[in-house]
């Protein structure tokens, strides 16, 4: 019996790319928005670092209305334009970025008129749905092949999902990564997708994607900040596998309301 500690370590290209690590964010909401600003910071502090940094594509095809305010940051004049839009030409300003905004659906109907058909190296979704989680589950494994050039190869989906105190985040392989033999762990090649492992308790699940009428009712639905913690904990998980190269962890679940949280295993 293996008793070593399991760890998954991280694909060498994370680590030392010849160009910039491509990322797609699916969902620009409570939870994506904040992402949108941690991933900006942490290519901020690649750069700086020496590495070649991130290259983000943002997805939503939502427009911003005043029950968004608040909970997500955008200013009057900027109801009524695309989240995505306003996002990244947010942070394109501010970060000096070259970020890119799609105001479509991360979907498999407009997949093949997506930038680079949808393939990028690392997927964060943050979408509202059960029935996108399984959509985009479905397209990573379309996309997992052996033979694309590093630059486009799809490599890591990092899910975040919430209810109003409580959430998670789970992160996945698209496919196996190669692991280096080693003495001191026993090394995890394959992350499960969370579509697979908690397939049975996400389709018990339903669906509310409802707009809210006002910030009221919004925070009725969740928490003032409850994304913005998972994104922080979320943006962590993505950080030590660029900064360490390796990772004991997968994931965690998460409660606002007992402050606590709960790591996954990564094997």
């Amino acid at each position: 019996m293996n008793t070593l500690k399991k760890m998954h370590f991280a694909d060498s290209y994370l680590i030392n790319p010849t160009n910039p690590i491509t990322g797609s964010l699916i969902g620009a909401g409570g939870t994506g928005s904040r992402m949108l600003t941690e991933l900006a910071r942490m290519n901020h502090s690649l750069i700086s670092l020496g590495h070649t940094g991130l290259q983000v594509t943002l997805y939503d095809d939502d427009t911003i209305t005043p029950a968004n305010q608040g909970r997500q940051l955008f200013a009057d004049a900027e109801v009524g334009l695309f989240k995505s839009v306003a996002l990244i030409n947010r942070t394109n300003r501010f970060f000096g970025t070259s970020w890119r905004a799609v105001p479509e659906q991360f979907n498999a109907h407009n997949l093949k008129s997506l930038p680079c058909h949808g393939r990028t190296n690392i997927y964060v979704s943050c979408v509202d749905t059960i029935l996108a989680r399984f959509e985009i589950a479905q397209i990573l494994k379309d996309l997992n092949d052996s033979h694309t050039y590093q630059r486009s190869k799809a490599l890591y989906w990092l899910d975040i999902g919430n209810a109003q105190n409580t959430g998670q985040a789970v992160l996945s392989t698209i496919g196996e990564i190669k692991q280096p033999d080693s003495k001191l762990y026993n090394t995890v090649p394959s992350l499960a997708m969370i579509t697979d492992e908690f397939q049975e308790i996400l389709k018990q699940q339903n669906d509310t994607n409802q707009p809210s009428c006002s910030l009221a009712e919004a925070l009725e639905k969740q928490d003032l900040f409850i994304n913005s913690s998972l994104a922080s904990m979320g943006a962590s998980l993505l950080w030590k596998l660029f900064r360490e190269g390796m990772t004991p962890y997968r994931g965690f679940f998460f409660s606002l309301a007992h402050y606590r949280a709960e790591p996954i295993q990564a094997g």
